[in-house]
């Protein structure tokens, strides 16, 4: 049934499925740094591995090659349990905060096309905006964009209170959602600052804060894996919290029938759904 709490509900099945895939992806993507070093232990001491990479491709798409590197087995092992240990769950994190921002906004964005009297009444818009508009749904798609372009600017506990305004959902009451905060000023401190925590991440995580000014912000492999659970956790009070304002039948029944969602078949599904916005993309 095409009701509003069962599209809602979509988006949050989707966004569970690409959690789903990117703890996978991460867990996969770990273990084949672990068969690599030990393959390259199983190496005669002494040995020398030549290794060579693109670094562009040429006007046939085929790929420049640099010159071979010949690494030693220290070198390699090395430079793979930095991958796996540090820089694997550093861009484990960049994912997950990035799939619960798209959800957050999507499910603003779709709020606010469905029901535009939530809208300030004195929101303005460029006189341009409307005259090269070709309908009033690419109008009020202008104006929400705007509206949540501004939002996102806004500090943790002010983006919490215009999401409450707007969906009803009073995401600080729940423990969760703090730890989720911490995580996207962990995300944010190691895209702008080198991990190193400053006043701004101090402000932004508050009491669930894990450093003082001026000490680097840990992200190891446990951190990922509980940062993973929490995303998943937020994804499913999301949930339970949109249902009881917008009702949707396809949750309920799952809830009633105790339906578990099977990893494997969810994992398949987020695989063929971005294999489609592939081919979208370049038929675009």
């Amino acid at each position: 049934m095409d009701t509003f709490g069962n599209r809602i509900n979509e988006i949050l099945q989707n966004v569970k499925s690409r959690l789903f895939l990117q703890g996978e992806m991460a867990q996969l993507t770990y273990l084949s740094f672990e068969q690599n070093i030990k393959w390259v232990n199983q190496l005669e001491e002494g040995a020398t591995i030549p290794i060579s990479y693109p670094l562009g491709y040429r006007a046939d798409n085929t790929a420049i090659m640099s010159e071979p590197r010949n690494y030693t087995k220290e070198e390699l092992v090395e430079k793979y349990a930095h991958l796996g240990v540090n820089k694997l769950p550093i861009n484990g994190i960049f994912q997950l905060v990035t799939v619960m921002e798209t959800l957050m906004n999507d499910i603003l964005r779709m709020i606010l096309m469905e029901y535009p009297n939530k809208i300030p009444s004195k929101k303005k818009i460029d006189v341009d905006c409307v005259l090269t508009s070709d309908s009033i749904e690419q109008i009020k798609l202008t104006i929400v964009d705007g509206i949540l372009n501004e939002i996102a600017y806004k500090s943790p506990k002010d983006y919490a209170a215009e999401f409450e305004k707007y969906t009803g959902v009073n995401l600080l009451e729940n423990p969760v959602f703090h730890k989720y905060i911490e995580l996207k000023a962990t995300r944010d401190i190691h895209i702008h600052n080198g991990g190193i925590a400053n006043d701004i991440y101090l402000n932004k995580s508050g009491v669930v804060a894990r450093v003082k000014s001026g000490q680097y912000v840990p992200v190891d492999i446990p951190y990922f894996l509980n940062s993973y659970e929490q995303c998943l956790q937020l994804n499913e009070i999301l949930e339970i919290e949109l249902d009881k304002i917008w009702p949707s039948e396809d949750f309920r029944e799952r809830k009633s029938k105790n339906i578990t969602l099977n990893k494997e078949e969810v994992i398949e599904k987020a695989i063929e759904q971005s294999k489609a916005e592939d081919e979208e993309e370049k038929t675009a």
